[in-house]
């Protein structure tokens, strides 16, 4: 017959198992104390990193990609805030801020011909283009970190993905699956015909005239009745630009 413990042995039971408690709490402190330990040297060494190439930093945009990358490794941002040591140090909070507001300028000077969805790509076009003489050379890495800074705005702006590319989006427009698919099916040629989109999409033609007519009417395509077949055309700047829409073939 099993006999209970005394109160002596449930003392110690208890006793033990405070200890080994404590015990666990202590390592995980010392591990804590030890990691921020780390940190705090590492941060350290990305300060005398940043001083010691500050010029490369501003000036070569893959090696602020690079250097981007190693803060967030630590859990710094450089951008978020526009003073303070390393806004002081590098100037790279300014520089994003002042990206933002180029970027803006740049969607808002093109939403009425692309409805406010733009390809990312030509959008960097245009701000090298304006910033030719400006120090620093500017890259979509560059870009995609001025827009996410955007996003505070409460204005629509963020980064969409539709097939290979990305586009930026300025107006609080909600793209469904359908719209999607047609972006994505235009980036081909630029254009679509509801004809095309039936048979690449096995849609019926009213589903397809009806997604297509949608795009319209938000301002993201355009249509260019000028050809010989008679097949209306509908052109998405944000995947054609200006130029190859002027210069298609009307025949």
């Amino acid at each position: 017959m099993r006999r209970r413990p005394g109160i002596g042995g449930l003392q110690t039971a208890a006793a033990a198992r405070d200890q080994y408690r404590l015990l666990g709490e202590n390592v995980a402190k010392l591990r804590t104390d030890l990691m921020k330990e780390q940190l705090s040297t590492f941060r350290s060494q990305l300060e005398d990193f940043a001083r010691k190439h500050k010029n490369d930093i501003r000036k070569n945009p893959v090696f602020r990609s690079q250097f981007h990358e190693m803060c967030a490794k630590v859990g710094v941002d450089p951008l978020a805030s526009n003073k303070g040591f390393w806004a002081e140090l590098l100037g790279i909070g300014d520089f994003y801020y002042e990206l933002g507001v180029q970027i803006v300028d740049i969607c808002l000077a093109t939403r009425p011909h692309n409805g406010g969805l733009i390809n990312l790509e030509e959008l960097c076009k245009i701000l090298s283009q304006r910033r030719k003489g400006a120090r620093e050379a500017v890259s979509e890495d560059d870009c995609l970190r001025a827009i996410s800074k955007l996003k505070v705005l409460g204005s629509g702006f963020e980064v969409i993905t539709v097939g290979k590319r990305k586009l930026v989006r300025s107006v609080p427009t909600e793209l469904k699956k359908d719209h999607n698919e047609i972006l994505e099916l235009s980036q081909a040629q630029g254009f679509v015909t509801v004809e095309e989109v039936e048979r690449r999409l096995s849609w019926s033609t009213g589903r397809a005239t009806d997604a297509l007519e949608t795009l319209l009417d938000e301002g993201l395509a355009m249509i260019d009745d000028g050809h010989r077949d008679g097949k209306r055309r509908y052109w998405f700047p944000c995947v054609s630009s200006v130029s190859s829409f002027v210069s298609s073939e009307t025949l």
